[in-house]
């Protein structure tokens, strides 16, 4: 892991910047961020299905994609708790919305080759975050707008802004993988 200090990226993302990572880089992320689970997950590429193309809708192209469920309002707060979900329940979906046009996501824990394939053909980035800090996390939460599949609640997809918002790179652009290093 490199003991440097965090590295403060603002999104979206300039893919120059992200290419200068490394796994296992902390980084402080700032700007807008969207939340998206498994049944959301699920709806996004039926649409592209539908749609016949990889043009990504509600303004993703470039984006983050945080795999998250937030609790409601708390604290005077968009949300009580925001805290990653384990990022393999979303493998299925990964490869093909990077290839879209997603930046980076963030979660927890390993992610499988074709995920990491998908990250080096596309420049993007998977970022980790800490479990069990969820409320801590939703302290760098400023704002929050859903933009679709409302009905699915806590898995809707939203658009978030965070202010130094803490991360570690987990597998960088040219695949190195923070699990497989340690």
């Amino acid at each position: 892991m490199n003991s440097s200090a965090p590295k403060r990226l603002t999104m979206p993302f300039d893919r120059e910047e992200l290419s200068q990572l490394r796994a296992g880089d902390a980084c402080l992320l700032t700007g807008p961020m969207y939340t998206l689970r498994d049944a959301g997950h699920m709806r996004l590429i039926a649409e592209l299905d539908e749609a016949g193309e990889d043009a990504l809708p509600y303004g993703l192209d470039g984006q983050a994609i945080f795999y998250a469920g937030p609790t409601p309002a708390a604290a005077g707060r968009p949300f009580g708790a925001i805290g990653p979900t384990t990022a393999s329940r979303m493998d299925f979906a990964a490869p093909r919305l990077h290839d879209a046009g997603i930046a980076a996501v963030i979660g927890k824990g390993v992610r499988s080759q074709d995920v990491r394939e998908a990250c080096i053909r596309n420049g993007a980035v998977y970022f980790v975050t800490v479990g069990g800090a969820a409320a801590y996390l939703a302290k760098c939460v400023t704002a929050s707008e859903t933009l679709a599949y409302d009905d699915l609640g806590t898995e809707a997809l939203r658009r978030i802004e965070v202010v130094d918002f803490p991360v570690f790179v987990g597998i960088d652009v040219v695949g190195n993988d923070v699990y497989s290093t340690v």
